[in-house]
């Protein structure tokens, strides 16, 4: 079991930046990829940005490249995304994740293969 607590949401203006993390406890951090996503209510949740167990490859939805960063930091057991220029609509309540497969070599951008979820954080961008 990975247990996942993020932190870092909050209200923010337009055109500004906000750093969420992740820390996890549990299973051994390193062997995961991870992910962040984000849910605004009555809608699917959607892939924000995974990285793979080691951060040497990421991945990111288009709607957010060259804007957020995804990163991590094994020896402390955290994931961080860096977002900039923010957008009215990247307003949504943000969760990290932890693959379903340990030792995974595939980087996977879809819900279904996360299966180890934080209680999400509210991100809110003004306009």
């Amino acid at each position: 079991q990975v247990q996942l607590v993020e932190s870092g949401g909050g209200l923010v203006q337009a055109g500004g930046s906000l750093r969420l993390s992740c820390a996890a406890s549990g299973r051994t951090f390193s062997n995961y990829a991870m992910g962040w996503f984000r849910q605004v209510s009555g809608k699917e949740r959607e892939f924000v940005a995974a990285i793979k167990r080691r951060g040497g490859t990421t991945d990111y939805a288009d709607s957010v490249k060259g804007r957020f960063t995804i990163s991590r930091d094994n020896a402390k057991n955290t994931v961080y995304l860096q977002m900039n220029s923010l957008k009215p609509e990247d307003t949504a309540v943000y969760y990290c994740a932890a693959d379903r497969v340990p030792l995974r070599t595939v980087l996977s951008i879809t819900a279904y293969e996360y299966n180890y979820w934080g209680q999400g954080t509210q991100v809110t961008v003004s306009s």
